[in-house]
């Protein structure tokens, strides 16, 4: 916080109020409706609104992320205390508070520890599957409460006024921002006002409730919201601490790689730069937070800060105003959100978490990468069919899994010269000239334990396909870095290549690579030479194979 406070400007300003105020908007029935998510009264939404960004403002180092509750951190907090406590109760409350007491001591943890490089652990198509599984569980958990009850067996006036609100939504998100720019308003306004539609569809639907008998008629609202801020909470469950450690671990993993793809897609926009380890702080502090205000787990909300940056936030000064007028929202009389319907905050659910469908990813890895396609489709289905945490496990798995199976087959090269150059190039790509008496294999990876057995069977393939090659080059320009094991490997090649009358050479050998090669055998051993280019390798070769014809 002293950084960007100590460099603020007063030409901020007016971009941060208007930032604040307009997500404070959003976040009164976005709080209240993913709290439900969460299984929680709707109130601990707000809760979990306020001290939270708060917080983050103090060690996040993103200018615009939007802290507070989000829809797949409510769905896997569903999923952590629901065979716990009865949804909505007090001791649900206090395991959700506990939750994210974990989370939070977990990312606090990470950050201290420096562990930042954990966002890269989930590839973009293993994360798109496991937001399209987890936005369908949350529309599909709906559709009871947007009808009145479970179907077939709608309550009619529920699902008039659910399925009506759920047609606004979408028209609004689908037309709206058109339909404003058309009426004169700038493309940014325009974009805000329809980000708003959800606000003022709630308002609409409290109006509706005071002003007609549809609460005689068996419509459930929210009911009685307490007013006032929260108070400090201490409150824990001793007997379910290790029940919620494994999926506080998962929620806190899950929080911090939200959160990151979010921020760094707007950090990128402004040229600003992310700190990961900071980040890990201020959202580990940001659950604390939450916990000692009793609310649940909260992490930067990629939609809602798209919303704060695109209206004017400038700083984290934005968060701090929303959560200003939250709490001032709680400490005025809180009656009006008491008639908040039921099938209208479902339906604010539903467009929300529909919005998070990203199929264009599933379709470019399709075409792309067929892998990967495949990652997606089954972290969504493992979301879908064995729950949420099974599918963070999946997902984890997947991309570990692609990213192993990926490196233990490296691709290999046989070079070859361009006619009238010192460039050496695949022979399967590029007219290259080649000599039967010089193999020459360009190793496109670094050497490890998990891909040796691969790289030492295809050169056993490409010498048994070359058999007048009296001269096998390795070169290691896209080497970065080789293990013991592989070093060892390529000691008992060295030895094998010397019995059978085959010369050893390295080429381009990188100078970290180098430096540690150094303090090895092989280069002693070595049944060759180290050739600085490729091009020196293929001159020196062919001078020596002449002098030996001479």
């Amino acid at each position: 916080m002293l950084q960007w406070l100590k460099h603020y400007r007063r030409d901020q300003l007016p971009g941060d109020i208007s930032a604040g105020l307009v997500v404070a908007m959003m976040m009164i029935p976005q709080g209240m409706a993913y709290a439900i998510v969460a299984g929680l009264s709707p109130v601990v939404g707000i809760y979990a609104s306020i001290l939270p960004p708060i917080v983050y403002a103090l060690f996040g180092s993103s200018m615009t992320q939007s802290v507070g509750p989000m829809a797949i951190i409510s769905l896997m907090t569903a999923a952590a205390i629901g065979p716990l406590a009865p949804a909505g109760s007090a001791l649900a409350g206090v395991l959700a508070a506990q939750l994210a007491l974990v989370s939070g001591a977990v990312l606090l943890l990470c950050g201290l520890l420096r562990m930042g490089f954990l966002a890269n652990f989930f590839s973009r198509p293993v994360m798109s599957g496991f937001t399209v599984g987890s936005a369908l569980v949350i529309a599909y958990d709906q559709l009871p409460t947007l009808l009145g009850a479970a179907p077939p067996h709608p309550h009619a006036p529920s699902a008039v006024l659910g399925v009506g609100s759920l047609l606004l939504l979408v028209l609004a998100r689908q037309y709206l921002a058109g339909w404003l720019k058309r009426c004169g308003l700038p493309p940014v306004v325009a974009d805000i006002g329809a980000k708003l539609a959800p606000m003022a569809v709630v308002v609409g639907g409290i109006a509706l409730m005071s002003l007609t008998s549809l609460a005689g008629m068996g419509v459930r609202t929210t009911g009685a919201v307490a007013a006032g801020l929260p108070h400090l909470n201490l409150a824990t469950s001793s007997q379910h601490w290790g029940a919620l450690l494994q999926p506080g671990l998962l929620i806190g993993f899950m929080v911090f790689l939200l959160s990151m793809s979010g921020a760094q897609a707007l950090a990128q926009k402004r040229n600003e730069k992310l700190v990961s380890n900071h980040e890990l702080m201020g959202l580990g502090a940001a659950n604390v937070a939450s916990a000692l205000s009793g609310g649940f787990p909260v992490t930067g909300s990629l939609s809602r800060s798209a919303v704060n940056f695109a209206a004017g936030a400038n700083t984290p000064l934005a968060s701090l105003i929303t959560a200003a007028l939250l709490a001032c929202a709680l400490l005025l009389p809180t009656g009006w959100l008491s008639l908040l319907p039921m099938p209208v905050l479902a339906a604010t659910i539903i467009v929300a978490v529909l919005g998070m469908l990203e199929l264009d990813i599933l379709r470019t890895a399709w075409d792309y990468d067929r892998g990967d396609a495949l990652a997606w489709a089954a972290t969504c289905l493992g979301v879908l069919v064995l729950g949420v945490e099974a599918g963070v496990v999946i997902g984890v798995a997947l991309s570990m899994g692609t990213l192993i199976w990926r490196a233990s087959r490296p691709h290999i090269a046989v070079l070859g010269r361009i006619a009238g150059t010192e460039h050496f190039r695949n022979i399967e790509r590029y007219p290259a000239e080649t000599r039967p008496e010089v193999l020459m294999l360009r190793i496109d990876a670094n050497l490890f334990f998990g891909n040796v057995e691969a790289v030492n069977e295809r050169i056993e393939c490409e010498l048994t396909t070359h058999r007048s090659a009296h001269d096998l080059v390795l070169v290691m320009s896209a080497v970065n870095s080789i293990d013991t094991t592989a070093l060892l490997a390529l000691s008992e090649l060295n030895q094998s290549l010397k019995q059978r009358g085959i010369g050893l050479h390295l080429a381009e050998v990188k100078g970290p690579v180098m430096d540690r090669l150094r303090h090895s055998s092989l280069l002693r051993q070595l049944n060759g030479t180290l050739f600085l280019s490729t091009a020196n390798a293929s001159d020196q070769l062919h001078q020596t194979k002449d002098v030996a014809l001479l």
